[in-house]
């Protein structure tokens, strides 16, 4: 019998330039830490640990079971979707959709913001990455043959970008920016002067703003969310990504929508409707329900995370780390001790504490030295973790004392 020829398919080039997983080693970390038996608590993930609100959920059982929605869905949204879109558009940022701005229903606002540079950039085309930054920004640019080009976020400029100090020849490239404030991982916010520099820089450069604006209403600075179609001009330049999942705990659902200028969202809804068939009608109909949920609603969700931003935040501080001042988003990111990079902390803290953070490296070379936790804990967990810190035996939690290299032991 003839031997069969062995097959090795391999992914493509650009596939093999993809960023390593950022959570592998620490889930190989907290396997290895649950083996022991440790109890561990978990700062990693940015999922929020209470449930979708009892409306919405009651709103999606019903639309469930309504047989017209069992077809496919309309691509760009139905109709009582857009309108709650607009409504919530207004009502939250006095943004009205109509002629010059439209929307469109995405399946989560991962989905829409990693579509991007395969509509706009051709090959060989800059989009200009925040680093730190939501890793899904360079993959995206990379799947679509463009190059990503770092813009550093620094601690020292407020984590905000400086664009004037940008490589000319890199910006004359540059087809694409994504701009995420409030920011994860940093919990940075921009103010709406920021905000309108970055527009007047867009227009000047002929370069496409990818602002995503997950955490739109988690900040804690008493200043209402912000859009960037709120700036005049802004919609000719600028496509906002909108997400359901932070603001009403509804991450497995997978909905959210994309706002701008009209010629750019009928651009790039026409490339969508070629990749997939839209978001289940009834996953529309919750989001409808959530979006028309009242401000009390997000009063509630902002004083939960409040109290545990306040508790962990107080407690860290008390003990000598080295917090970041951030307003936004429910993470709070925090400089490693002298001696450790970020992933050697993390592996101290599992191993040690059996408290899991996101290493800062994950979210790009300049996220290095730094760690994430997310605020999706509740307030007796964070309680307790800060007493397993305080027992930690960490004499350079100072910063600027000398500790030892950590060697992942």
């Amino acid at each position: 019998m003839e031997k069969k020829r062995r097959v090795v398919i391999s992914a493509s080039g650009r596939v093999s330039q993809l960023p390593a997983y950022l959570f592998a080693e620490i889930d190989r970390q907290k396997k290895l830490a649950a083996s022991r038996g440790l109890d561990l608590i978990d700062f990693g993930i940015g999922d929020p640990d209470q449930p979708t609100p009892p409306h919405v959920v009651r709103e999606a059982a019903a639309a469930v079971a309504e047989p017209s929605f069992h077809r496919y869905p309309v691509g760009r949204g139905s109709g009582f979707f857009i309108e709650a879109v607009g409504g919530w558009m207004e009502r939250e940022f006095g943004v009205r959709l109509g002629r010059d701005i439209a929307c469109g229903a995405l399946i989560g606002s991962k989905e829409g913001l990693s579509h991007v540079p395969s509509v706009f950039c051709n090959p060989g085309d800059i989009v200009l990455v925040p680093n730190p930054g939501y890793p899904v920004y360079r993959s995206a640019a990379i799947l679509a043959c463009a190059d990503p080009f770092d813009v550093p976020l620094l601690e020292a400029n407020g984590f905000l970008p400086d664009v004037e100090k940008l490589d000319r020849g890199m910006v004359r490239r540059a087809r694409a920016m994504y701009l995420n404030y409030p920011n994860n991982p940093t919990g940075a916010v921009i103010s709406f002067e920021q905000m309108h520099a970055l527009v007047d820089f867009a227009r000047r450069e002929d370069i496409l703003l990818i602002s995503d604006n997950s955490y739109s209403h988690v900040r804690f600075d008493g200043n209402p969310p912000l859009s960037f179609l709120q700036i005049e001009g802004a919609d000719e330049v600028c496509l906002e990504f909108h997400s359901l999942s932070k603001t009403f705990n509804m991450t497995g659902w997978r909905v959210g929508f994309v706002v701008g200028g009209t010629h750019l969202v009928e651009t790039f809804m026409n490339a969508k409707e070629n990749m997939d068939s839209g978001v289940f009608t009834a996953v529309q109909k919750a989001a409808e329900a959530a979006l028309g949920s009242g401000r009390e609603w997000i009063d509630s969700l902002l004083a939960t995370y409040s109290e545990r931003r306040a508790l962990l935040a107080g407690g860290l501080r008390k003990q000598g780390w080295h917090l970041c001042e951030s307003e936004g988003t429910f993470y709070l990111w925090m400089k490693v001790p002298v001696g450790y990079d970020s992933m050697g902390f993390t592996r101290k803290l599992i191993t040690s504490a059996g408290i899991v953070v996101t290493p800062g490296s994950g979210f790009g070379s300049f996220g290095e030295g730094y760690v994430r936790f997310a605020l999706t804990v509740p307030a007796a967990r964070i309680s307790e973790a800060i007493g397993r810190l305080e027992l930690l035996s960490m004499p350079g939690r100072r910063m600027g004392r000398k500790v030892r290299k950590d060697r992942g032991r």
